[in-house]
């Protein structure tokens, strides 16, 4: 029988603040992470269908969603706290799909914690550097506006809103600096890189690049797809990733 909770959870860390999350579906598990300004429900046409062949956890980083505990978010800590986490919940063990700063983040959680990562899944993940130079980065940025799913744009509105501007400046300046180009090839995570063809925010040329510097890697491609994969492309995706964790329907 699934298992499912009818509303979010807390887990309180060591230093007080708490990690909000949600667990749907029973047998092995998987934790989605979302990315810059997101929150658990940008994942919201994935739980459902994941939820049919193994145990889905969506969790809330510090400083977004329902994690706004007074604790700043810092990127480097992230995939520590994820950690601390799953030693509250006495999960030793899972695959981890992570979203563009979520991908970058459940890679940190692979290098740094290799035997609590199962398999990696990584969409529009930004591995690499972002500039954050508005002039330049303006172009693509109003085509990632044009790709824009309007289904996405409320809850959009509000995870950027319930952020913050302090919370969101802050990543972003540390995705500028950051990048795991050196230690990707130390990654033994077998991993799905997933891509939305037209994405701007991160080009695919990033999630080629990407694949090809991860030792047991494989590129899928999602078409007319833009950043947002998990949502724009979902049925699609859906698919995949059960491929991948060997669940596909027959």
């Amino acid at each position: 029988m699934a298992v499912t909770t009818a509303s979010p959870q807390r887990v309180y860390l060591a230093d007080g603040c708490w990690l909000t999350y949600h667990v749907a579906g029973a047998g092995q598990p998987v934790v989605l992470v979302h990315g810059l300004a997101g929150s658990m429900r940008w994942w919201g046409r994935n739980v459902g269908p994941l939820a049919e062949y193994c145990r889905v956890y969506t969790v809330d980083l510090i400083g977004f969603g329902h994690s706004r505990s007074g604790r700043r978010f810092v990127l480097h800590e992230a995939a520590a706290i994820l950690a601390e986490w799953m030693d509250q919940l006495d999960l030793p063990r899972a695959t981890f799909v992570g979203h563009s700063m979520g991908g970058l983040i459940v890679t940190h959680l692979a290098l740094q914690y290799p035997a609590r990562v199962e398999r990696l899944v990584l969409v529009d993940a930004a591995a690499f550097p972002i500039a954050l130079r508005p002039l330049t980065r303006l172009p693509s940025l109003i085509l990632a506006l044009r790709h824009l799913p309007l289904s996405l744009l409320p809850t959009i509105i509000a995870d950027t809103l319930r952020a913050g501007i302090r919370t969101l400046w802050t990543a972003l300046a540390a995705l500028r600096r950051h990048t795991l180009e050196r230690e990707l090839a130390k990654v033994q995570a077998p991993t799905l890189v997933v891509w939305g063809e037209r994405d701007t925010v991160v080009p695919l040329a990033n999630g080629r690049r990407l694949a090809h510097a991860l030792p047991h890697a494989r590129l899928v491609i999602l078409p007319r797809v833009g950043h947002n994969a998990m949502w724009e492309g979902a049925a699609e995706f859906n698919r995949t990733v059960l491929d991948f964790l060997g669940l596909a329907k027959d």
